[in-house]
């Protein structure tokens, strides 16, 4: 391939100095209602997207309004700055990221301004979250159908940017098909609405009129050429859509063939024009589903098979491949859901779905694809499903397949930049074949997966960046374009050009119509500022000096207080098997690399309730996603914010907000854990800062504690002087607005004598601090209710030897969050030390607080404790963990009658939903007769160990239990019990639910519910 003919746009050396840049900055502050931000941080989280690449932007820009987007661009134009718009930066292949001010549509732009149910259309801002829109639209039974994977976090001006497509295309057609208009801010300033060119014409201003009549004069020159050139498949999204005066996609762009010059933005990428808002068509929502998991022996037959498959006019056709599915079963959360699907152990699996307004024909469709098998010698091969829950689930582990297969350890990544090709489906066995062969002969292999139904299937060989990946790169995507052209195909089928793949539009279009492409873009923007550097005249795909893992990139030597070893490995591309935990090379002992763990697809902006990410639900700034905190991370620790980054102002703000909810470690599909991040960073700033008093007397609580229970009196002022309250937010900083745990004198300890013989217990009781001290009815009522079920109870207690024989045990978890882990491990040893008799002849240990008992699981592991360590963790179980599995088992025998209330309303704790342990809460509350048990749709109740209790952090711990928590609370009956093991969520839902006259909702553990309904 020849290099582009020209380079984009460069900044001038003026205007890349910190004067001129704080310039814009107050212009920008001084002319608009929006937020500049421009510190390094910042700018740094921006420089990325869910590609390999890294540019540093001019700065960033979030606009409150319309008005102060075309007051930026304005601005931008009068000091010749580039403008680059974005959504949620999940572009693959560097469409989002460039040497521009980078206007952040996502967190105010993201309204629906107008819908026309009549007309079937709906016009939205451009920063509106697809799942956001799709929830909105639903009362009214209708839907925006191009359901892409990122649904959850993309939004539909990201996604008009980029002509996405979805799973479901085949029915719906590409985001082109989906436009009717778009309100477009020209590089001028000039607002237009780009929709049907007649409607246009007729009030177009001169200059609008020699836009459109400069656009035609292209299209009617290189008619011919367009015929010739342009790929005549459904999924081709590179370069514009110069054919919408001379369609060539096999689904038209209009039913009539009418030219919308809608069409024609859709798939720019920003280079053309600013997106205010985009006017969609609407479709019915289906009213019944059907899928059909289809399992094939090999691989090339399910290739072979799917055009027989499109016969049946499925709305979906997907594949999953081998290492897909092995993947999707080594996540705890997607294992249970694809076994589900699995007919023995197949090497590929298609999805195949059919919707429409009738059930029966929806189980016709799944009955014609079941003897459409048999007859192409698979009988039995499909998996019929016609649950809605088991469908949805299903599609959740299909969606996450590019994030399953990004969580891959080791330098080696699959790496984007083929994966969008799209050929006729006859050719796809064929195609898939000979790449697979490409792969091998450059040392690598691919994981296949998507959009069988359209040729169009996403593959990315694993390539090491850090090293040889880039020549590897262009090698193999030099094979691949062969071979797209030999079947004539599309080299970019769906996820667009970018930094990636703009280089091959001229190889793709030929040089008559990659000048077309210049002359279009020079028409609607003369300055070359609106997203220079894609599509046309571009870099070079393999330019290093834009890779994110730049030629010397290597992180700083540090010595981690955790054991990260296990993400500092190398994996063989070819056989995908790791190398030993701690060979990977990693100056950071493996911290750095798991934090590069973190691929930058968005997923913690995902719209459902889950857990991730609390904290950015609330302020919606990109600082404070999981991706943000994860990029500072990675900058910080490869020196790019200066030498002393990683334990600055900068990172320790950056994860200020952190709740340690764990929600990331269950929900991030590549499995960044930023909990664990927060207490190793935690660790090297108190080294170097130190602990303020408050930190210390928080981290210090188990040592104090057993004097505090001995003068609860004093211990309690703060609650009961007047006064104290203020006095103590302005000398420790703790919120006033709140009240403390109550100490108290009859500790559980107290409470229970120690047994004659511990080790002829059946079951060891964990009674942490919390529910020691501060709530030892918990502790009580869980005994009552083990003892109940015929369990012989050892109450945990230090070993022989302790050097604090009256100190409870404690698990440390107040100690890592103040990154005080050498206190930790301490605690941690004597937990262990206490444990080992009984874990060694098998004896389960159940705790209450699942902060506390679920630390026993994970960083007990990290820890350097050994394997009496991860022993206790296999045996460590939350009471209602072991009480579900001793009644799955057969062996409970627990005698329960009806309570006086029907109703219950169950918070999950976010460590319980990280650890997949609410629905063991759901299935003992289950065992009551006649209680109805409905789980409250909640992210982090926002107090999160004593992240409440801060009067920094007070109001934003208010405004997370206000998503829906507290509101949950306060609509649910006064009789109806609420139901939360959590003792920081207990506390939170009784100060957020106090009315003036004082009375408040109390949440009980389910402990003290199980004792309420114990029989005798």
């Amino acid at each position: 391939m020849n290099a582009p003919a020209a380079a984009p746009i460069k900044l001038s050396e003026q205007l890349a100095t910190s004067m001129n840049r704080q310039a814009l900055a107050r212009r920008l502050a001084a002319e608009t209602g929006g937020q500049g931000l421009f510190d390094a941080a910042s700018r740094g989280r921006y420089a990325t997207d869910a590609s390999i690449y890294q540019v540093d932007p001019v700065g960033v820009f979030v606009p409150r309004t319309e008005a102060d987007v075309a007051t930026a661009i304005a601005i931008a134009r009068d000091m010749n700055v580039p403008i680059l718009s974005r959504g949620a930066g999940t572009s693959q292949c560097g469409q989002t990221v460039g040497e521009a001010l980078v206007i952040d549509n996502s967190k105010y732009l993201n309204q629906v301004t107008d819908f026309d149910l009549a007309a079937m259309t709906v016009t939205v801002q451009p920063g509106i979250v697809l799942d956001h829109l799709n929830a909105w639209l639903k009362p009214h039974g209708v839907w925006f159908p191009v359901d892409v994977s990122t649904a959850a976090q993309c939004t539909i001006g990201g996604m008009a940017g980029n002509n996405s497509c979805g799973s479901r295309s085949i029915a719906y057609g590409n985001m082109v098909h989906n436009v009717e208009a778009i309100d477009a801010i020209l590089a001028d300033g000039t607002e237009v609405r780009f929709q049907d060119e007649q409607a246009m014409l007729r009030d177009a201003t001169p200059a609008v009129r020699a836009l459109l009549d400069g656009l035609r004069a292209i299209a009617a020159r290189e008619h011919d050429e367009i015929a010739r050139m342009v790929p005549k498949v459904l999924r081709r999204v590179g370069g514009y859509n110069i054919d919408v005066y001379h369609p060539q996609s096999e689904r038209p762009y209009t039913p009539d063939n009418s030219v919308n010059l809608a069409h024609l933005l859709v798939g720019s990428e920003g280079t053309l024009a600013v997106t205010r808002r985009v006017t969609l068509k609407l479709m019915p929502l289906p009213t019944h589903k059907t899928l059909g998991v289809i399992n094939f022996p090999t691989f090339v037959q399910a290739m072979e098979m799917t055009r027989h498959i499109v016969t049946l006019a499925p709305v979906a056709v997907e594949l999953v491949d081998r290492t897909m599915i092995e993947l999707a079963r080594d996540n705890p959360a997607f294992r249970p859901v694809i076994d589900k699907a699995l007919i023995g152990a197949p090497e590929a699996i298609l999805l195949v779905e059919f919707a429409g307004a009738s059930l029966d024909e929806q189980t016709e469709g799944l009955a014609r694809l079941v003897e459409l098998m048999a007859s192409l010698g698979l009988p039995g091969s499909v998996v019929e499903m016609v649950d809605a829950n088991a469908q949805k689930a299903l599609w959740e582990v299909r969606k996450a397949g590019l994030n399953i297969m990004m969580s891959m350890r080791g330098d080696g990544k699959p790496v984007s930049f083929i994966e969008d090709c799209a050929v006729p489906l006859e050719h796809l066995a064929e195609y898939t074949s000979r790449l697979t062969e490409v792969f091998a002969r450059h040392g690598t292999r691919g994981t296949w997966y998507a959009h069988a139904s359209v040729g169009t299937l996403h593959v990315r060989p694993i390539l090491d960046m850090r090293r040889d990946g880039a020549a590897r790169m262009r090698a193999i995507a030099e094979e691949a374009g062969a071979l797209v052209r030999q079947y004539k195909g599309a080299f970019s089928g769906e996820h667009g050009d970018g930094l990636v793949r703009s280089e091959w539009v001229a190889w793709q279009f030929g040089p008559r119509l990659i000048k077309a492409f210049e002359d279009i873009k020079d028409l609607f923007d003369p300055a070359g500022l609106m997203n220079p550097g894609k599509i046309v005249r571009t870099t070079r795909m393999d330019d290093t000096s834009l890779f994110r893992f730049k030629p010397g990139y290597d992180p700083v030597a540090l010595k981690p207080a955790l054991d990260w070893s296990a993400w500092n490995v190398q994996t063989d591309p070819v056989t995908e098997q790791e190398s030993v935990p701690g060979t990977g090379g990693d100056p950071a002992g493996g911290f750095a690399k798991a934090v590069d763990m973190c691929n930058n697809n968005g997923h913690c902006r995902k719209f459902d309730a889950g857990t991730m990410c609390p904290s950015y639900r609330v302020t919606k700034d990109e600082q404070h996603l999981t991706r943000g905190r994860a990029n500072t991370l990675r900058l910080a620790l490869s020196g790019q914010l200066g030498p002393d980054g990683f334990t600055s102002e900068t990172m320790r703000e950056t994860l200020d907000l952190c709740v340690s909810c764990k929600g990331c470690k269950r929900d991030c599909p590549t499995g960044v854990d930023m909990a664990r991040m927060k207490t190793e960073f935690l660790f090297h700033w108190q080294k170097k800062h130190g602990l303020s008093l408050k930190d210390r007397l928080i981290a210090n609580l188990p040592r104090w504690a057993p004097w505090a229970a001995r003068l609860p009196m004093l211990a309690n002022l703060r609650n009961t002087l007047p006064g104290a309250a203020a006095l103590t937010e302005k000398l420790l900083g703790l919120s006033a607005k709140r009240s403390l745990p109550t100490w108290r004198s009859d500790t559980f300890m107290r409470h229970v004598a120690p047994r004659a013989n511990p080790l002829d217990a059946t079951v060891v009781l964990f009674a942490d601090t919390f529910n020691n001290y501060f709530e030892s009815e918990n502790a009580i009522a869980a005994l009552q209710v083990l003892e109940a079920a015929g369990y012989e109870v050892h109450v945990a207690r230090p070993a022989a030897g302790d050097a604090e024989p009256d100190r409870a045990l404690c698990c440390g978890r107040t100690y890592l969050a103040s990154g005080l882990v050498d206190e930790a491990k301490a605690e941690a040893r004597r937990v262990v030390d206490a444990m080992r008799p009984f874990i060694a002849r098998g004896i389960p240990v159940v705790g209450l607080e699942p902060s506390c008992l679920l630390t026993l699981r994970d960083e007990f592991l990290v820890m350097g404790l050994g394997k009496d360590a991860e022993a206790l963790g296999a045996h460590a179980f939350l009471f209602e963990e072991f009480l579900a599995r001793e009644h799955a088992a057969g062996r409970l025998k627990l005698a329960l009658k009806a309570l006086p209330v029907s109703r219950a309303l169950l918070h999950g704790h976010c460590h319980q939903k990280a650890f997949d342990a609410v629905r063991p809460v759901q299935a003992v509350l289950g065992l009551i007769p006649g209680l109805s048990v409905e789980l409250i749709e909640s992210s982090c109740c926002g107090m999160a160990g004593s992240f409440g209790y801060e009067a920094a952090h007070y109001e934003v711990s208010m405004k997370m239990a206000e998503l829906s928590l507290l509101p949950a609370v306060r609509a649910a009956p006064a009789d109806a019990l609420v139901v939360a093991d959590g003792t920081s969520c207990r506390h939170q839902i009784a100060d957020g639910t106090r009315g003036d006259d004082g009375q408040q909702r109390e949440a009980v553990h389910v402990a003290r519910v199980l004792a309420r309904a114990l029989a005798s």
